[in-house]
C-alpha cells in the first residue's frame, strides 16, 4: 500500500520468541497428536521419509517467501509481494483464497474443541466450548498484537513440552531395551515388520496427502512481517529454524513411536501419544493428550483470527469505496479490530453450520480449504521467480534459485496427481479450483488502486 492509502501502521510488538513459536505452532497441530496413527497405518515407517521430503520442500517455499519479505520491510504480508510481482489480480485471488483457507481451518477447529471437551463432559453441547473459546480469542486479538503473540507462545510451548516428553520417554525405553507386551522396544521395529516400505510405493505416495496438509499454516510467518520487531533479523531466523523443528518434532516423535510399537500394531483410530504415555504407566494419559489437542486447536483458532483479521483489513484497505475501505482501519491499539470481528463472526458460525448442514457437506468445505493452501504456496513461489528476475540486491536469497523454485513447483504437481488418484480428495480439489475460478472472475471487475 502507498502511504496515502494506509496512513496507519501496525505496532511492531512481536518479539523474536513470539515469531519463533508462531513458526513452530504453524508446523505442529492436531494432525500430529491425533492423526499420526492413521498416517503410520497407511505408509508404515516410510512416513518418516515423506515428512523429510515435505519438510525440505516447505523450507524451500519459506525461503522464497522470506527473500521477498526481507527485501521490503514495508510489506504487511506475503500477499503484497504476490501483488507486486504477479499483479493486483493475482494478489486479490491469493489474498481471498488465503482468507478462506484459514476461515475453513478455524471452523473445523471450533467444532473439534467441542468434541474434545466431551471426553470430560459427555453431555456438554458442542457449541458451548467453541463459543467460549472464540470469545476469549477475540478479546486477546483486540487488545494488542503482543497479547496474541504471548498467547500463541504459551500454546506452542504446551505442544513442545508434550512432544519432547514423548521423545525423551521413547529414547529411554529404546536405550534400556524395554520389554513391552507386544515385544522389545527397539529401532529394529522400523524394518522388522515388512521392511521400511511395507505398504509399497503406492502407499508411500498416497501418504503425502496427509503429510502435506500437516504443514498447512507454516507460511503464517509471512503474516507477521508488519508487526515484528526487526523483521530483517527475526524472520530469517524463524525460517532457518524450520528444518530443525521438523526433524525434531515430526521425525523424532514418529521415530520413537514406531520404535516402541511395531507400525502394524498401532491403532489408526487412537492417538499414538496416548498409547505411549499409557505404556509407561502415566495415569490419565488420555486426559493429558486431550488437554494438549485442545490447546493445539485453540492455537489454530488464535492464529486464524489473527491471520484472517489482518488479511481482511489488507484486502479492503485499497478499495475505491470508502465504506469498504473502513474495514481496514486500525483501532487505537493498532490492530485491525473490524477485520478481526468480522472474520471471527464467520468462524463462530461453524457452531450453527454444524446443525444446519449435513456433516458430509461441512467436512467437504473444510477439506477444500486445506487443499486451497496448495494454490497459495504456488503463488508464493511464482512471485519469487519474478522477484529474482527484478531484484538484484537479495539479503536473504533462496539457495539454488530458480532451480529450487521449479523443484518445489514439481513437488506441488506431484501432490495434485496424488489428490487426483484419491476419490475422497478429488471432489475437494475440484471445489478448490471452482473457488479460484470464481475469484478470478471477480478480480476482473476490480480496479487496481495500488501503484
Amino acid at each position: 500500500m502507498s502511504e496515502q492509502q494506509q496512513p496507519q501502521e501496525m505496532a511492531r510488538n512481536l518479539k523474536n520468541r513470539h515469531v519463533q513459536l508462531i513458526a513452530l505452532g504453524g508446523t505442529i497441530g492436531t494432525g500430529l497428536f491425533l492423526g499420526a496413527g492413521d498416517s503410520i497405518h497407511k505408509a508404515g515407517p516410510a512416513i518418516l521419509l515423506a515428512y523429510l521430503i515435505t519438510g525440505a520442500m516447505s523450507f524451500l517455499m519459506m525461503r522464497s517467501l522470506g527473500a521477498m519479505l526481507v527485501s521490503n520491510p514495508n510489506y504487511r504480508s506475503f500477499v503484497e509481494a504476490v501483488h507486486d510481482y504477479l499483479g493486483p489480480r493475482a494478489g486479490f485471488v491469493t489474498g481471498w483464497m488465503y482468507w478462506l483457507c484459514w476461515i475453513g481451518v478455524a471452523m473445523a477447529e471450533v467444532t473439534a474443541v467441542g468434541k474434545y471437551m466431551q471426553l470430560w463432559f459427555p453431555h456438554l453441547p458442542l457449541w458451548i466450548p467453541g463459543l467460549i473459546m472464540m470469545v476469549i480469542i477475540i478479546g486477546l486479538n483486540l487488545v494488542t498484537v503482543s497479547a496474541f503473540g504471548e498467547t500463541e507462545f504459551w500454546f506452542a510451548m504446551i505442544k513442545v513440552v508434550a512432544i519432547t516428553a514423548l521423545i525423551l520417554v521413547g529414547v529411554f525405553l529404546i536405550l534400556i531395551g524395554y520389554h513391552a507386551p507386544h515385544g522389545t522396544v527397539s529401532v529394529m521395529n522400523l524394518v522388522n515388520h515388512g521392511g521400511f516400505f511395507p505398504t509399497g510405493w503406492h502407499g508411500f505416495m498416497r501418504s503425502f496427502q496427509m503429510v502435506v496438509f500437516a504443514f498447512a499454516g507454516v507460511e503464517m510467518i509471512g503474516m507477521t512481517a508488519a508487526e515484528t520487531q526487526d523483521p530483517k533479523k527475526v524472520i530469517p531466523r524463524a525460517i532457518n529454524g524450520i528444518p530443525v523443528r521438523i526433524l525434531l518434532f515430526y521425525f523424532g516423535a514418529l521415530f520413537v513411536i514406531m520404535s516402541i510399537y511395531p507400525w502394524n500394531q498401532i491403532d489408526p483410530t487412537q492417538s499414538p501419544f496416548v498409547v505411549v504415555f499409557k505404556q509407561i504407566g502415566i495415569v490419565g494419559a488420555a486426559s493429558i493428550v486431550n488437554f494438549v489437542v485442545i490447546t493445539a486447536a485453540s492455537s489454530s483458532c488464535n492464529s486464524a483470527v489473527y491471520t484472517t483479521g489482518r488479511m481482511l483489513a489488507q484486502l479492503t484497505s485499497s478499495s475505491s469505496r470508502p465504506a469498504i475501505r473502513r474495514l481496514g482501519r486500525l483501532s487505537k491499539n493498532q490492530v485491525p479490530a473490524i477485520g478481526v470481528l468480522i472474520s471471527s463472526l464467520v468462524i463462530a458460525s461453524a457452531t450453527i453450520l454444524n446443525y444446519v448442514l449435513p456433516s458430509t457437506v461441512f467436512t467437504l468445505i473444510t477439506s477444500m480449504t486445506t487443499t486451497a493452501f496448495l494454490f497459495v504456496w504456488l503463488m508464493i513461489v511464482l512471485a519469487h521467480l519474478k522477484f529474482i528476475k527484478t531484484d538484484t540486491e537479495r539479503e536473504f536469497p533462496l539457495p539454488g534459485a530458480p532451480i529450487t523454485d521449479y523443484l518445489y513447483i514439481a513437488f506441488l504437481i506431484f501432490i495434485v496427481v496424488v489428490l487426483f488418484e484419491n476419490p475422497s480428495t478429488l471432489v475437494t480439489l475440484y471445489l478448490a479450483v471452482a473457488v479460484i475460478i470464481v475469484l478470478s472472475l471477480v478480480s476482473l471487475a476490480i480496479r487496481p488502486t495500488r501503484d
